[in-house]
């Protein structure tokens, strides 16, 4: 599985750069966070973790509009970015990853299952990927935590040294 080096790479480059990483969960219910606490030495980095699986403590917990959650509901990429933002604020974090989306088995809030936002932020911008994942259920939680990890190399090594 490619989950385990992903999770590896982030922490490694976080590491390297003197960052600090908290991640936000709502279909992965905590995969992200265990992808991440799996890779030995990830205290280093890692601050902490919400799993915000109902819409309301999106807002109450990390800060999500209401607003957009009322006129959006939990499935959009505006509230996967706010949740990774909100993460990263409410644990001292510099960065913040997030997962939104429908694991299935089938549709919810009008959206298909496998509907899926991932968010990657730090002070240096936001990264955003909206998924159209097929499978069952765990195969799209586990999709969605790799898609996660991935962006959030991504938007560290596309800072290059400083974040």
């Amino acid at each position: 599985m490619t989950g385990p080096v992903s999770a590896h790479r982030l922490l490694e480059l976080a590491q390297a750069r003197g960052l600090h990483l908290a991640v936000a969960e709502s279909l992965t219910g905590g995969l992200l966070a265990d992808a991440v606490v799996s890779v030995p030495g990830a205290s280093a980095v890692m601050r902490g973790a919400v799993v915000a699986y109902a819409t309301e403590l999106k807002a109450q917990l990390l800060g999500v509009d209401p607003e957009l959650l009322a006129r959006t509901g939990p499935v959009h990429a505006e509230v996967a970015k706010q949740m990774a933002v909100g993460v990263a604020r409410l644990m001292g974090a510099d960065l913040g990853l997030a997962t939104t989306g429908v694991a299935g088995p089938g549709p919810a809030d009008g959206y298909q299952a496998g509907t899926v936002h991932v968010a990657a932020w730090s002070e240096r911008g936001v990264l955003h990927r909206e998924l159209h994942l097929s499978g069952g259920r765990q195969k799209i939680r586990d999709s969605s935590v790799l898609a996660a990890l991935k962006l959030g190399v991504a938007l560290l090594e596309a800072n290059g040294a400083r974040v």
